[in-house]
């Protein structure tokens, strides 16, 4: 899964990023302080994945991983190649889903690339190049589709309704709507950038905040602050009172790609699997290894909370509290599996 942090030049972008990496990146007062893509790879926190490995004295406990890129800053003409547009827009199609920065909060020790900040007008300018690079690689689609519609030639005049009906959504990108499966196919296929997963974090400050617009899967963080307590130790942190916005920007992530975890544990490893919600077991298998989905058998289930209540798999089985299942149950979030194959 990968993540890719977007905006404006001097907005949050490599200060969030290093709080969450815990990487040094060039944080510097001026745009395009970052020009190629810093990739760093965080753990998701979870506290069950802890107890599980405490509960089997497991000797490797392995989180699962969300992959973050800090994406050069975009500006106003990006589209058509100004500042690094054509860098910054062709490292978004890479990723899975994006997540916007907003600055939101006045300093005039700060530099804006537009002046003054305004979280609505800078939200809009980056979904405007998004949209209007978007519009050029559907035009292109177009061009080279055409003779085969014209033709009659099924796939290909169906091809060309769906490009025709993301063109007409993107004349408007702050409404882009919803997306029927063709069309979804058709977004993948050109790996169009409008349509990737968003994720909106206004960064605040202590003081001289604006106000927010009202977006959907918005966050608010003062990503200075949480640079400065992801470098405190963990006692530093509890003795100041001090609790990190981070953790609920990565599960945020999570429900944004609409993915859950479930758990293998054991005396040689813990470790938290990361699949599509509504995934069969046979599905969760894969995760692990592919054989597994063809070799699967069954599975023993049983909810996190039930096996640290019963206090071993042992127990759990006298209880009767594990469950044998087949490759086509639905895994819940927080599962605890041990795949028969």
């Amino acid at each position: 899964m990968k993540i890719g942090i977007v905006g404006l030049p001097n907005v949050g972008k490599s200060t969030l990023f290093q709080a969450l990496t815990k990487k040094q990146v060039d944080t510097s007062n001026y745009p395009f302080a970052t020009i190629d893509p810093n990739v760093g790879v965080v753990s998701v926190p979870d506290e069950r994945l802890d107890k599980l490995a405490a509960l089997s004295h497991s000797k490797k406990v392995v989180p699962a991983i969300i992959e973050f890129v800090d994406i050069a800053g975009l500006v106003k003409g990006a589209a058509a190649g100004e500042g690094l547009g054509n860098k910054f827009l062709t490292h978004i199609r890479e990723v899975d889903a994006v997540c916007h920065i907003i600055r939101a909060f006045e300093n005039e020790n700060i530099v804006h690339v537009s002046g003054k900040p305004n979280p609505l007008s800078d939200l809009e300018t980056i979904k405007t190049e998004l949209a209007l690079k978007d519009l050029e690689t559907i035009s292109k689609a177009k061009g080279k589709s055409h003779g085969e519609a014209k033709s009659g030639k099924k796939e290909a005049v169906e091809l060309m309704q769906n490009l025709e009906s993301l063109e007409k959504k993107l004349e408007t990108p702050s409404t882009l709507g919803a997306l029927s499966e063709s069309e979804k196919k058709t977004v993948d296929l050109f790996q169009l950038l409008s349509f990737k997963p968003a994720l909106h974090i206004f960064n605040t400050s202590s003081k001289n905040n604006l106000a927010l617009p009202n977006l959907p899967n918005a966050i608010s963080l003062d990503i200075g602050q949480e640079n400065d307590i992801s470098a405190m130790s963990e006692e530093e942190r509890k003795e100041l009172g001090l609790e990190s916005g981070l953790p609920a920007l990565i599960h945020a992530t999570y429900e944004l790609l609409g993915l859950m975890t479930f758990f293998t544990t054991g005396e040689d490893e813990s470790r938290a699997w990361t699949i599509p919600a509504g995934s069969t077991a046979k599905r969760a298998g894969r995760a692990i290894h592919s054989d597994f989905e063809e070799k699967f058998i069954r599975a023993d289930i049983i909810f996190w909370g039930k096996l640290l209540e019963a206090g071993s798999w042992a127990k759990a089985r006298d209880l009767g509290w594990l469950r044998s299942e087949g490759k086509e149950y639905i895994v819940k979030d927080g599962d605890v599996i041990e795949f028969k194959i």
